[in-house]
């Protein structure tokens, strides 16, 4: 969920976890997962503009199929670039043959979905809609899937027939609006000689949305889950404030090379009882213990980020989610030591996007920084995540910047979510076999 100049789009992605009453299914990840070593830049870069990509891709594939040949499926071994704006978009082979769609890398929902239309506008790709037409792989799910049933706690509302007695979904998001269409199976297909099964994905008929989303938590429709991934991992780099910049990062498949000095906590989990109004089983849930800003510790107690018997409280990571959002327990906290140090330089009266009103208006943003000092994120295990004072606030336009964090009740939600904008410069790898979430401090721009 991104609260943005595009948050049509993005404030969409967080909150899909959140309103989608997905509570019955985990995802399986068993030894032998389908191991993926593929990384994409945070902007998208397709995967012909990579020198010998399918070569080594294809190489990749057959060594570890030799190593291991009880793998149902290819262990993939492979790094690609993609582009960060206030998203995480990667561009993605889809289809036979496949065409080349972009999608928003998403932790925080779990279906994934692309805009499809039969004899597609003519726009180039990676822009243009799918067209399943043009693909020999693809097919419709039909109503007596056993996925198209009301009671499969999948989907926001209901999955119904439509008038063909084809399987319609639909998400509901906290802005008002849908994502709906036909769910249908497909395959991402990465060369003539390597793709994935066919998974089930949304096939969205919205003309105005041109990009996908990626659903990457913990959800049996994930991406994640239907690959059966051991892990993946992403870069974020820093933002450029030039317009028409596009910082590029990672995107990883499967095994990091860089895992060996990254810092791991452990995923808390959730019983079947402890299933509640405001929980997110299928969400990448912390255990964050505090916050500290400069050097001093705020005084909010451990429990604020942890989910009492309501769920409140839980504490996901969402690359799909632009700023940090966090309780009000917690947010008046942060703002109280925001307001000591550097109150009269706030903005009065000014709240962004209905949920941020820790901003400044044309302000000197270096002496801000050096005020405030720089923001930590403490989780068990002595994990931390470092927002730099330079970099503590984020340009929403109009010459005002604001400290990129919410509070997520103005959201309708009762969680703390850690953005992708404090996750700026560090390595996040999801090692879901053994549930656990690895930081490694990186240039992200420069990341291998």
């Amino acid at each position: 969920m991104a609260l943005c100049q595009h948050n049509a789009l993005f404030l969409l992605l967080f909150l899909s976890s959140l309103f989608s009453f997905s509570t019955q299914e985990k995802a399986q990840h068993r030894n032998d997962s389908l191991s993926v070593s593929l990384s994409f830049p945070l902007k998208t870069v397709r995967l012909g503009s990579i020198p010998n990509a399918s070569a080594t891709f294809r190489d990749s594939l057959l060594s570890n199929a030799r190593r291991n040949p009880r793998l149902k499926t290819a262990s993939y071994n492979y790094k690609l670039s993609f582009q960060y704006t206030m998203a995480l978009i990667v561009s993605l082979p889809i289809g036979t043959p496949p065409q080349t769609k972009e999608m928003v890398l998403d932790t925080g929902s779990q279906l994934s979905w692309i805009q499809c239309h039969k004899k597609a506008p003519k726009l180039p790709p990676p822009t243009a809609p799918f067209d399943p037409s043009l693909s020999s792989t693809f097919s419709v799910l039909p109503c007596t899937h056993p996925i198209c049933k009301p009671r499969v706690p999948d989907f926001t509302l209901p999955t119904t027939c439509d008038q063909n007695r084809l399987c319609h979904y639909s998400y509901f998001y906290a802005d008002g609006t849908f994502a709906e269409g036909n769910l249908v199976r497909e395959k991402f297909t990465f060369s003539r000689t390597v793709s994935t099964p066919p998974f089930i994905l949304g096939c969205a008929k919205d003309p105005s949305d041109t990009k996908g989303i990626l659903g990457m938590n913990l959800g049996r429709l994930s991406f994640a889950s239907q690959a059966k991934l051991a892990k993946f991992s992403y870069c974020v780099p820093t933002r450029q404030t030039k317009p028409g910049s596009f910082p590029t990062g990672s995107f990883y498949l499967g095994n990091n090379p860089n895992s060996q000095w990254f810092k791991y906590v452990d995923l808390l989990t959730f019983h079947e009882s402890q299933r509640s109004p405001n929980l997110d089983p299928l969400a990448f849930t912390l255990p964050m213990q505090g916050i500290r800003i400069g050097a001093k510790k705020l005084n909010i107690p451990p429990t604020v980020f942890r989910p009492d018997a309501s769920g409140s409280g839980q504490t996901m990571i969402d690359s799909g989610s632009d700023f940090t959002f966090l309780v009000d327990e917690a947010y008046n906290k942060v703002r109280d030591e925001v307001v000591r140090l550097v109150g009269p330089k706030i903005k009065r009266g000014y709240v962004y996007a209905g949920v941020a009103d820790m901003c400044f208006q044309n302000a000197n943003t270096a002496e801000i920084g050096r005020l405030v000092g720089d923001i930590v994120f403490e989780f068990d295990k002595g994990v931390e995540i470092v927002a730099p004072k330079e970099r503590i606030l984020a340009d929403v336009g109009g010459g005002v910047h604001c400290l990129a964090i919410g509070r997520s009740n103005m959201l309708g939600a009762a969680s703390n979510i850690i953005g992708n904008f404090h996750q700026q410069n560090y390595w996040v790898e999801f090692d879901l076999v053994r549930r656990r979430v690895g930081f490694g401090k990186a240039d992200c721009t420069r990341s291998g």
